[in-house]
């Protein structure tokens, strides 16, 4: 991968820049402060978003006083070129992103999240990957060493992918006690089911349905004899309850026909008041039509049109007026936008002037309070070196604990490991006794209970030979020496557990001394800086006073333009009154023609409304007509029903229908006693038949368990294969990863310090560190100097990245080495060293290196210069292209 350009608007420090980067090592140079490290911080940001801008948030990207940021990014990755645009914008307190494109070759992803993830894909690395290989940032020079050897270890597993291996041996072991839960719940189904069948055979159901069977169809023969007998009896009470049925729906249809006559009579009645009030209401329309044309006529009076001018007339004068009205207002907005352009023009001018003003008086203050702050930093710095003695005293006393403990200091850790691993060895031992001695109980109790029967529940034999009462004494003496062991082991216990809360308490101080000694090294480092920033506040506070002058005077220069400008302003203004008298009288015109076309639709729907009305009502008319004759028709029919009653067949009816009834109710009752004998055969011979289908499925799911079981087995074992073999997988290759590191490490760092006092560096299995010296004595890196362990840190950068460029095979190009600041902790003869390592770096085929540094050492490494200032004025940053020494050389022969 290499960046090939990126432009930033609005971002930090810098306002419009554009900067094209080239192949082999490009520096970007200026003092400190100058804005060289945003200009990375940008690159970084375009390809990661917000996951580049670690504890701050997207406010802090946008220049101060400014409501929108961009940054543009074009890069080339394995052959092909593409481009990243992010935008920013403020919305009140907070700025969000308003635009995140990723073109590539192919497609444009759209999207913060999106791209962040597609960009991570591509180059095959994250955020974090990426300022742990190739993106070494200012103030991050000591990361890796300063990294525990478990934190050193994540970091490069996660850089070379193995993380994924373990996570497919965490999924393999979940899988495998998954499976192995599973298959001890279908071993115990498995045992229950074939219990249950063994019960059902035992219980002969075949020969107990064939019993109940021939008990049903004696009893179904009897139920048919009295059911045909019921039949007869239930027809003679049905065609006597016809009879009567029918009279009764004569005398109902009678009285529903009175009902719907009155009905009938009452919507005719309802129906001729609705076509009078319909007769009414098309009176009020027409009245209200009349009223709209002597309006109508007025108002084409008002604007000077005929009283008889068509819709296309009006509308054609509307048209005229509505273009005259848009004239009107683009002169109008011409002078608005004169007025605003220039009333923003003397704003701006008066706020600058503020500004400047405020900007002086700022210089002033911060002129006093920069002597306030030198004074507070030199009694900081005594402080702190107060501090760094107390630190001292800390970590001495944190040792001491291990002059009296078994162990060495740094052995804290492996010791109680070792404690705990015993002390899971005992657990097991004692769980072992407990279940031996619930055997021997067991075996005790039964031999007890065989004394107690006299017989073998078994055989039925004397239990005086039996060996469960020869074997008694025995057992009860095993137990007394399992209880012995026991009670043993317990005590062992007790005494590793207070073991272990001694190793614990030393493996916590180990850890105490780690941060102590880290917080020492920090308080060191900001007490070197303090020091610094005294020289560099004296030099600002001179450089404030002479900023206060200068922007003074520029204020009083701009105050003058603007009193010039308010004059202007007010010519604009007069032109403004006469534009909007005119477009008033314009609009007024406007509304009474369009009232005129409202009018004209407004009568033609009441047009529509008259005429519908006066359809209803011939629609009503029709209606009742036809109602009228509907009423004729039901009032004929109820004379024919009242001729038909004959009062001697109903009374035979009831007589037939009461007979019929008693011998109904007779045959029920024996038909109910025979058919809850039915019931109960037909209920035991499904429970019997139940129990059989219930039998062949027990014997189907024991068959299907049996074979589930052989599968789970079968699956059991191979997820323990699969877990092994991704441990395996992982511990191979991370050695083979280790051991090309180390080759790696060595060779940079020999390019390092050729014909120096060290011979070479370890790395073990567990990413810890050593150099060894010439004389063979080992150091830890942080018994370097601070110049020296910056310098190997880098080198360690170098060589990991080395490592994923060899072991990708060129599949997935790397991005480019950005260093910020390399040489903060460098003295001048170790910043010659680490020219030596970029040129290394350069000749070992990196394509980019990109060096960000106030060095001007640095410079003469450079393929290419950039050149970073700022002005002092407006706080901005600017970038001017230069020429590295060996160019300037030659231009000049």
């Amino acid at each position: 991968m290499r960046v090939d350009r990126v432009r930033l608007r609005n971002f930090k420090c810098y306002g419009e820049t554009d900067l094209s980067l080239e192949r082999g090592v490009s520096v970007v140079h200026g003092v400190n402060g100058s804005g060289k490290s945003t200009l990375l911080e940008a690159v970084f940001f375009a390809l990661y978003g917000s996951k580049a801008l670690d504890d701050r948030t997207l406010d802090d990207v946008i220049t101060t006083g400014e409501e929108e940021s961009g940054v543009e990014l074009w890069f080339s990755h394995d052959g092909r070129d593409y481009r990243i645009e992010r935008e920013l914008k403020l919305r009140g307190d907070r700025a969000t992103t308003t635009k995140c494109v990723l073109e590539t070759p192919t497609e444009t992803i759209e999207g913060a999240r999106d791209v962040r993830r597609e960009v991570a894909e591509l180059l095959r690395m994250d955020a974090d990957a990426f300022v742990n290989c190739a993106y070494v940032r200012q103030g991050e020079v000591n990361k890796l060493i300063h990294a525990s050897p478990s934190e050193r270890q994540d970091m490069i597993d996660d850089l070379l992918q193995l993380g994924a291996l373990e996570d497919y041996r965490e999924r393999a072991s979940d899988a495998r006690l998954g499976v192995k839960t599973v298959l001890d719940g279908q071993r115990e189904v498995l045992e229950d089911v074939a219990s249950q069948v063994e019960q059902k055979e035992d219980k002969e159901l075949h020969e107990r349905l064939n019993g109940l069977e021939s008990r049903l169809a004696s009893v179904s023969e009897e139920i048919d004899h009295y059911e045909a007998q019921r039949e007869q009896a239930r027809q003679t009470l049905e065609t006597a309850a016809d009879v009567l049925e029918r009279h009764e729906e004569t005398r109902e249809e009678i009285a529903g026909l009175d009902e719907e006559i009155e009905e009938l009579r009452s919507k005719i009645a309802e129906t001729e008041r609705e076509r009078e009030a319909a007769s009414e209401e098309v009176r009020e329309l027409t009245r209200r039509r009349e009223e709209l044309t002597d309006e109508r006529e007025a108002v084409l009076a008002d604007v000077d049109l005929a009283d008889g001018a068509d819709r296309e007339a009006v509308e054609a004068r509307i048209d005229d007026l509505e273009a005259r009205d848009e004239a009107l207002r683009d002169d109008l907005e011409d002078v608005k936008v004169a007025i605003t352009e220039t009333s923003g023009e003397i704003d701006r001018l008066e706020e600058a002037a503020a500004d400047l003003e405020s900007q002086a008086d700022t210089a002033r203050e911060e002129a006093e309070q920069l002597a306030d702050r030198l004074e507070s930093d030199e009694e900081d710095i005594e402080a702190r070196e107060s501090s760094l003695e107390d630190l001292e005293d800390e970590i001495e006393a944190e040792r001491a604990r291990f002059e009296e403990a078994p162990i060495e200091f740094g052995a804290a850790a492996a010791h109680l490991e070792s404690l705990e691993a015993d002390r899971e060895e005992l657990a097991e031992e004692i769980n072992s006794v407990i279940a031996d001695r619930q055997t021997v109980e067991n075996a005790i109790e039964e031999g007890e209970r065989l004394l107690e029967e006299g017989k073998c529940p078994e055989c039925g034999q004397p239990v005086e030979d039996s060996p469960h009462v020869d074997v008694l004494d025995e057992r009860r003496a095993e137990l007394a020496d399992l209880e012995d062991r026991l009670a043993e082991l317990e005590d062992r216990r007790e005494d590793l557990d207070e073991r272990i809360e001694r190793a614990e308490t030393l493996r916590e101080a180990e850890r105490r001394v780690d941060r102590l000694e880290e917080n020492r090294e920090n308080v060191a480092q900001l007490l070197a800086e303090k020091r610094e920033a005294l020289t560099d506040r004296r030099n600002q506070r001179e450089r404030l006073l002479e900023d206060a002058d200068e922007a003074e005077a520029d204020a009083e220069e701009k105050r003058e333009r603007a009193a010039e400008l308010e004059a202007e302003v007010a010519a604009h203004r007069n032109s403004l009154g006469e534009i909007n008298t005119e477009r008033s009288g314009v609009r007024e015109a406007l509304e009474s023609l369009r009232r005129v076309t409202e009018i004209d639709d407004e009568r033609a729907d009441l047009e529509n409304q008259i005429e519908n009305r006066r359809e209803r009502r011939e629609d009503w008319a029709t209606m009742n007509e036809e109602r009228r004759e509907t009423l004729s028709a039901k009032r004929e029919r109820k004379r024919d029903l009242e001729s038909e009653f004959d009062e001697d067949r109903v009374t035979a009816a009831r007589e037939d229908r009461q007979n019929a009834e008693q011998y109904i109710e007779q045959v029920d009752e024996k038909l109910a006693e025979l058919d809850d004998q039915r019931t109960n055969l037909q209920n035991a011979i499904g429970a019997v038949e139940n129990e059989l289908e219930e039998l062949e499925r027990l014997r189907e799911r024991l068959e299907v368990l049996e074979e589930r079981r052989d599968r789970l087995e079968s699956l059991y074992e191979e997820a323990e294969t699969l877990q092994t073999t991704y441990g395996e997988l992982r511990a191979e290759l991370r050695q083979r990863n280790v051991e090309t590191l180390e080759r790696l490490l060595n060779e940079t760092f020999d390019l390092v310090y050729q014909n120096d006092s060290y011979a070479g560096i370890e790395l073990d299995g567990d990413y810890r560190l050593t150099v060894y010296q010439k004389d063979g004595e080992p150091l830890e890196p942080e018994q370097l100097s601070g110049g020296e362990r910056a310098l190997f840190n880098l080198s360690l950068r170098c060589a990991i990245y080395r490592l994923l460029a060899e072991g990708v095979e060129g599949t997935a190009p790397m991005p480019p080495l950005i260093l910020d600041e390399p040489t903060v902790f460098l003295d001048s003869g170790h910043v010659t060293q680490l020219v030596a390592l970029v040129e290394s770096m350069r000749d070992l085929g990196v394509e980019q290196i990109v060096v960000v540094s106030h060095d001007e050492e640095l410079v003469g490494a450079a393929d290419s210069l950039v050149r970073v200032e700022k002005d002092a004025t407006s706080n901005r940053s600017r970038l001017e292209r230069g020429e590295p020494p060996e160019a300037a050389i030659l231009g000049a022969e």
